[in-house]
């Protein structure tokens, strides 16, 4: 497959090499040490894409693209198995892998469930269900591609001609296209990350992606935003969301909340860029995914704190809608007070497809 899509963004978020399939295998940059080291993960089992999605090999768009594979890789196992066996080890492979991550749950069944039913098809047609799902998984990439492209046009088309951009963790190609289609435009953009504790994803993801693009960017300490608000220095606040609710809310990397406060105090502009084709109705649904709380007492490695303090680590916040100027989507831009006129509950398009 040629990619020609993603040219222009770079080493990192170019989906060769994000995660691709490879003869029985799903190979996944491992974000978790980029850019001190490039180093790719291998699973040979859809359970290792599973692991590696939960250890954080890859986060922001990585896990939909992993996950894709791991369907692949699934078809690839389920080939070797019974063939009385076949279509209950690729319906338990969707729902396992569909659920590797709670928050983002609901999203990535449905995800699941759509190359599911295509392979099932392929295997009640006597068709290869490894190479029917292969061929599938680089068609919706491509889509997924081209809609991030759309949402970064429209993005890219409310900033000013000069503007200092503020993002929170790693948006990927979110912010990518929107870095990409703002200088075809010819305005001159810079880009702001927060570090982005305690795994450092603005650091090493977002900072990096932006040099690989040649994008000017600089790296601030997740307590400085604030102050930069208030002295001039942030124009425009953007980033992703894992997930955007029907009523307006939106549930992104734990910080998101609190820069969102900063900049509606400040008059600030704040997107959220997400493509909710499916989401669920009310924020109640969506469950905040707890993780270790060890993780944040670490730098790296390294433990940061004495024996004895403990710790505390939502993954996620929620940003309120009264705090969003508008969510950017490949159908244009929306009040997020305004979702449930143009999404669909999740749980709907869930019951159309079992």
């Amino acid at each position: 497959m040629s990619f020609e899509y993603a040219e222009g963004l770079g080493f990192l978020i170019n989906p060769k090499n994000v995660a691709h399939y490879e003869d029985g295998k799903v190979i996944i940059l491992d974000r978790r040490i980029y850019p001190m080291k490039v180093e790719f993960v291998t699973c040979h089992h859809y359970t290792e894409v599973i692991q590696a999605i939960r250890d954080m090999v890859t986060q922001s768009m990585g896990p939909w693209l992993a996950s894709a594979c791991g369907m692949v890789l699934a078809a690839h196992e389920a080939k070797n198995k019974p063939i009385g066996q076949i279509e209950s080890f690729l319906v338990k492979a969707a729902d396992e892998i569909g659920h590797a991550r709670p928050t983002t749950a609901a999203f990535q069944v449905r995800h699941m469930q759509r190359i599911l039913d295509v392979i099932l098809h392929a295997l009640r047609a006597g068709e290869d269900i490894e190479q029917t799902a292969l061929y599938f998984v680089n068609k919706i990439l491509e889509e997924r591609y081209e809609e991030d492209r759309t949402i970064g046009a429209y993005t890219a088309a409310m900033l000013p001609d000069r503007v200092r951009l503020l993002t929170q963790c790693f948006a990927e190609t979110y912010i990518g296209y929107t870095l990409l289609e703002a200088r075809k435009a010819g305005k001159e953009i810079s880009l702001i990350c927060p570090e982005t504790r305690p795994f450092l994803q603005g650091a090493r993801l977002t900072a990096s992606m932006a040099r690989e693009m040649d994008i000017p960017v600089t790296v601030v300490t997740d307590n400085m935003p604030g102050f930069m608000m208030s002295q001039g220095l942030v124009d425009v606040f953007a980033c992703a969301a894992d997930v955007v609710t029907l009523d307006g809310y939106a549930v992104n990397k734990v910080g998101t909340f609190q820069l969102a406060m900063a900049a509606h105090y400040h008059k600030i502009p704040c997107y959220i860029l997400r493509n909710p084709s499916v989401s669920e109705p009310h924020i109640k649904d969506v469950k905040i995914e707890m993780r270790n709380p060890e993780e944040s007492l670490k730098f790296f490695d390294t433990r940061t704190v004495k024996e004895g303090v403990q710790g505390f680590y939502p993954a996620f916040d929620i940003t309120p809608p009264t705090l969003i100027s508008g969510v950017v989507t490949s159908k244009g831009v929306f009040s997020p007070f305004d979702l449930r006129n143009h999404f669909v509950p999740v749980a709907e398009v869930v019951n159309e497809c079992s």
